[in-house]
């Protein structure tokens, strides 16, 4: 098989980008800080709390531990090689173009999607607090100030990441506090569960492995986004030193927000209450505690995580089409730079993102469902691209450049292996359950026609 390669400085994607450094040190640490507290934690873990009860804990610690090897793995590669192509340009530097084709492209997609599914749920929210106004409004309101935001200047969606992101940690730790508080029943007002909501109502596993299963897989796809620190570490002031501090500290941030939270929630409310689904975990557990407007600021919180969302999300899909291009890997029009930004890539993620929003409205029974699997296991196929990756550079950086490795991969390969056996585990669960069975094979099918694509691509620029 042909492939070039990304080692030599005049093929390296970003050897001669035009892209801007204008994110701060104090911008990227709160992205990376601020981007683990996503909207999959805030709205998606409900579901996930109701198929498994309190194991709910266990399937975000073992999703968990998978997800700090793969940003190990990933921040070893980008404090290496910073790129705003991230995980796709070490694909094409370790397996070949069509990889970085595959991984690149594939996110892409998924992030797009993402923008206009994040759209549409800020838009409830809004239209809950201000009955009789259109959905589609909100989310076209949104999307423009992001896209203009996006448009302006990286510093511009460096600044609403910043805020954002304060005001995320400042509300989960808050509700951390009062949590804990509550558990000891030295919160003023309230009395002690103790391990009551964690034995009773069917006990610590109330559906059996089965229901574990189900919430493992949800917790899995709650920690996508974290990739994001990666990719805009290539527009920063000193991308080596953010990506380090990002990846070094992912650990206790995962540990504190994602397990810490879950534990305090099974145990404050009943598994089996319908508010925990209806109104989300953490709205239901601050009414639980009966504290005044806490519910309804948790609201607040929860439409602030959509946007960020939405923005750090254009801002990802933009650089990773960018990325893409400046390698000869997709249309060239989407590379244009102006003022140190991919506008035209911007644009087109966007425009991409509100189609989505329109498809929801206009085709809800079968197009949008469809689009929905397509990108239901994107996830999953980027951490085996960043996995087998990884594997294969880190050989190749300690032969050539061993002064690069700042970020080391734990216990290397053996980590990595039991990372990529975990993935295959992910994916054998998936087959076994019917929901997910469908989005498995239709991500599947998307993953083959690019790589396919890919490939027809690599073997043409070859015979150049």
């Amino acid at each position: 098989m042909s492939r070039t390669t990304l080692d030599t400085p005049p093929t390296a994607p970003d050897a001669h980008a035009p892209l801007s450094h204008g994110l701060k040190q104090r911008h990227l640490s709160m992205i990376a800080l601020g981007g683990v507290i996503g909207a999959g934690l805030f709205v998606g873990s409900g579901a996930g709390i109701a198929a498994a009860g309190p194991s709910i804990v266990i399937a975000y610690a073992v999703s968990g531990l998978l997800v700090m090897l793969v940003m190990r793995m990933l921040g070893e590669m980008s404090a290496a090689y910073p790129s705003s192509g991230s995980f796709s340009a070490h694909a094409e530097r370790a397996i070949g173009p069509w990889a970085g084709f595959t991984a690149g492209w594939s996110f892409w997609v998924l992030l797009c999607t993402a923008v206009g599914l994040e759209g549409i749920g800020a838009a409830k929210i809004v239209t809950g607090w201000l009955p009789g106004t259109p959905e589609w409004a909100w989310v076209a309101l949104f999307m423009v100030v992001f896209c203009v935001a996006n448009l302006a200047a990286v510093k511009n969606f460096g600044e609403f990441e910043f805020w954002f992101a304060a005001l995320k940690v400042g509300a989960i730790g808050l509700f951390l506090i009062l949590g804990v508080l509550a558990v000891a029943g030295v919160l003023p007002g309230t009395d002690s569960p103790g391990t009551s909501n964690l034995t009773g109502q069917g006990g610590f596993l109330p559906h059996g492995g089965e229901g574990l299963v189900i919430g493992l897989l949800a917790s899995v796809f709650a920690y996508g986004g974290m990739e994001t620190v990666t990719i805009a570490a290539a527009e920063s002031q000193n991308p080596v030193q953010g990506v380090a501090r990002a990846v070094r500290t992912a650990m206790w941030r995962i540990a504190l927000f994602y397990i810490g939270s879950m534990a305090v929630i099974v145990t404050l409310v009943p598994w089996d209450s319908k508010e925990v689904v209806e109104k989300g975990p953490y709205v239901a557990a601050l009414d639980h505690l009966g504290i005044p407007g806490a519910g309804q600021l948790m609201n607040v919180v929860v439409f602030v995580a959509l946007l960020s969302a939405m923005n750090a999300n254009i801002y990802g899909s933009s650089r990773i089409a960018y990325s893409l291009v400046e390698r000869g890997q997709g249309p060239k029009a989407l590379g244009r730079v102006s003022a140190g930004v991919p506008r035209v890539a911007v644009l087109v993620s966007c425009v991409f993102g509100f189609v989505c929003v329109l498809l929801s409205y206009w085709r809800p029974d079968d197009v949008f469902p469809w689009l929905l699997n397509m990108i239901g296991a994107v996830i999953l196929v980027v951490w085996i691209f960043i996995a087998v990756s990884q594997l294969l550079l880190r050989r190749r950086v300690e032969r050539e450049a061993p002064e690069k490795l700042v970020v080391r991969m734990w216990l290397f390969p053996a980590l990595t292996w039991v990372a990529l056996a975990g993935m295959a585990a992910i994916f054998v669960l998936m087959a076994r359950q019917p929901d997910t069975r469908v989005q498995l094979y239709s991500t599947g099918g998307m993953t083959l026609f690019l790589a396919a694509v890919g490939y027809a691509w690599q073997r043409a620029r070859a015979r150049r």
